[in-house]
């Protein structure tokens, strides 16, 4: 599997809002964000300025978790399991099992937070994928890779729910 490569945070970046059409447009609209910016319910909902925070949010988050997979796989190449004891043996494996779990979910949200900075590219983040309205800012900031608002990830959750137990 291939991990898209995104560049780091610039200072001021173009940003390409989406048109009505669906096309995307280039702004001349240069974006300087300040380091204590936070969105807020006051300005325009997903403008320049809340689309390069959350993409920087996200960079951020994404930059994390390949250093975290890059000290992983360096820890298990140099870890070799050669315990004499079984009952050690033992438990480095289980160790190293947990280890390549967690860093098999770290794989699958590097994924999602690619998909993320996709629709901050195509002008679609932000928005509900089943409703198309807004996701509320407080659901983004705990989880910038949200797709779905909370009434419709609860709807989503609770059919998941009916159609298991049946």
């Amino acid at each position: 599997m291939r991990l898209r490569r995104y560049a780091a945070a610039p200072i001021v970046r173009r940003v390409r809002p989406a048109l009505s059409n669906g096309e995307k447009a280039y702004s001349s609209m240069s974006v300087t964000l300040s380091p204590d910016y936070r969105p807020s319910e006051d300005e325009p909902f997903m403008n320049a300025t809340m689309l390069e925070y959350f993409r920087r949010k996200l960079l951020t988050w994404r930059a994390e978790l390949l250093t975290a997979s890059t000290e992983t796989l360096q820890h298990l190449q140099d870890g070799e399991i050669n315990e004499a004891d079984i009952a050690d043996r033992a438990s480095a494996e289980t160790n190293r099992t947990l280890e390549l779990r967690t860093r098999d979910r770290a794989r699958k949200l590097i994924l999602k937070i690619d998909e993320a900075l996709d629709r901050i590219e195509d002008g679609t983040y932000g928005y509900c994928e089943e409703t198309h309205e807004p996701i509320r800012l407080s659901r983004l900031e705990a989880r910038p890779i949200a797709t779905l608002s909370v009434e419709a990830q609860e709807r989503h959750e609770r059919m998941e729910k009916t159609h298991r137990d049946e």
